[in-house]
């Protein structure tokens, strides 16, 4: 039997794009076992995946912190007696772990993230074909440490009862067409603006047999959400409201998501509820849509200078975020029409 240690600590996004690959390979080899190390607020996306999987938390602020933290884990983890180690992270902190595995005489792999190609694309902006995914990119590792496998994963909830009663304090049961709507992601050049977002919302809201699910964490998107919330009819703020499993849960009821470059595009893809996505800085083929997704449900523009980044993080050198701001209301509203549309022929 192989122990086999995998390694994400964050963002919380690519740590969603895990799951679909530990999945399959879990399922492929049931003899063996697989540890996953990451946060501790992302262990609920591990937990219900199969009897041979489990998580080992990461304290990143607290005992795990800093040089020493970090040691402390590496020597619990020596001890544990893991043949093999899936770095899917390649940071500081997992290349750490891994060197000590190595000498200890453990076979090791770690992921190719790809660093050249996407730095060419965003160079020459020529991105088809589109880049090698970033869940074929973890699914390489396991390849490379004799662990090959074809993705089999359908839906995180397929092992877990779905109990409308733990979406109690968001609603009571299901009317009409739900749509989530996540306006935000960890930086400013994956930000559908904030005014044009709010006109999509109050379009959205006057919808007949229409309920609005806002997404959201963090005190100023908060305060955001729950002022659009009061303002508008059939608009629900949900954040804060619900753990990660059960805004897993409620996601998996809605008809569509609205999202932008972000986690939450990555958690409504892993219950198959279809995602329209709005792309500015970045792009869909670097390699991070969402899991399963239509690309035709991709929303974006064409400009000479964009794709300018690979995660959205580098300031916009035009200073007007034209990729965002270009985009209308109207394309965001008909290309969920469009889903919406597809849902209700598939039902019907």
């Amino acid at each position: 039997m192989a122990k086999i240690l995998v390694i994400r600590l964050s963002s919380f996004g690519d740590v969603a794009m895990l799951v679909p690959v530990i999945y399959s390979v879990a399922t492929k080899y049931p003899q063996d076992r697989f540890s996953v190390m990451t946060r501790k607020s992302f262990a609920p996306l591990f937990e219900n995946l199969g009897f041979n999987v489990n998580v080992i938390p990461f304290d990143i602020n607290g005992k795990h912190k800093g040089i020493r933290g970090l040691l402390r884990m590496a020597n619990k983890l020596y001890v544990m007696g893991f043949t093999h180690v899936a770095d899917e992270h390649d940071v500081l902190r997992s290349k750490i772990i891994r060197f000590i595995m190595r000498i200890a005489g453990h076979r090791v792999a770690c992921i190719d993230k790809g660093r050249k190609e996407k730095a060419e694309a965003i160079a020459t902006k020529k991105l088809v074909p589109p880049l090698k995914t970033t869940v074929q990119r973890y699914l390489d590792v396991f390849d490379k440490l004799g662990f090959p496998a074809d993705i089999t994963f359908t839906d995180i909830l397929y092992f877990v009862p779905r109990e409308f009663y733990n979406l109690k304090a968001i609603a009571t049961e299901k009317k009409g067409r739900w749509i989530g709507v996540a306006p935000f992601a960890k930086h400013k050049g994956k930000i559908y603006p904030l005014e044009k977002m709010e006109k999509v919302v109050e379009m959205l809201s006057k919808e007949p047999d229409t309920t609005i699910f806002l997404l959201g964490a963090g005190k100023e998107e908060r305060e955001v959400l729950n002022k659009w919330a009061s303002t508008y009819p059939n608009v629900v703020d949900t954040s804060c409201k619900l753990k990660l499993e059960n805004e897993l849960l409620l996601m998996s009821y809605m008809d569509v998501v609205l999202t932008m470059d972000s986690a939450n595009m990555h958690l409504a893809s892993l219950v198959k509820t279809p995602v329209v996505s709005v792309w500015g800085a970045t792009h869909p083929n670097m390699g991070f849509y969402g899991f399963g997704q239509d690309p035709d449900n991709a929303v974006q523009i064409d400009l000479e200078c964009r794709p300018c980044s690979v995660y959205g993080d580098l300031p916009c050198q035009r200073f007007d975020y034209a990729c965002l701001g270009y985009i209308t209301e109207s394309m965001i509203i008909d290309k969920i029409h469009k889903v919406l549309d597809k849902q209700k022929e598939k039902k019907g």
